[in-house]
């Protein structure tokens, strides 16, 4: 490869970096804001024993963890893009095409990741645990 083609590839590199990072980013505002509604509208749902708002919750829970796991795929996605182009593969310069990649990350794996599955999957049960048992305590009182 000569020195333009490494500057080149240098720079689509960062691209790509660029572009990981942010979906990185926004992945982790995601877990930030499951917190702060979930929280929020199980702490109303536990004050007033609403089942309407812990169902929201779990809703809620259940959307986040959906469109989350569509940014960590994303992120794998470009991983996959970053590591052909490191390699430096055969294919057009500067392209962000994700598509041949797709197939080797399916989002169901993503979705049920460990990474995934141990933060929502502990919302979910305690959405859950919630919605089950808070009406049985305020039976008790």
């Amino acid at each position: 490869m000569d020195l333009d083609g490494q500057a080149e590839n240098v720079k689509h590199l960062e691209f790509i970096q660029g572009v990981i990072t942010r979906v990185a980013n926004s992945s982790f505002l995601i877990k930030g804001w499951t917190l702060t509604v979930t929280a929020a509208l199980l702490g109303f749902a536990a004050q007033g024993s609403s089942r309407r708002l812990t169902l929201i919750g779990l809703v809620a829970v259940v959307g986040f963890w959906v469109l989350d796991a569509f940014y960590l795929r994303q992120e794998r996605l470009y991983r996959k893009l970053y590591d052909d182009v490191r390699r430096d593969l055969d294919f057009e310069r500067f392209s962000m095409d994700v598509r041949p990649y797709r197939k080797a990350v399916p989002l169901w794996r993503v979705l049920f990741s460990r990474t995934l599955l141990v933060f929502y999957g502990a919302l979910v049960l305690v959405t859950l645990a919630i919605l089950i048992f808070a009406p049985i305590v305020q039976k008790i009182r």
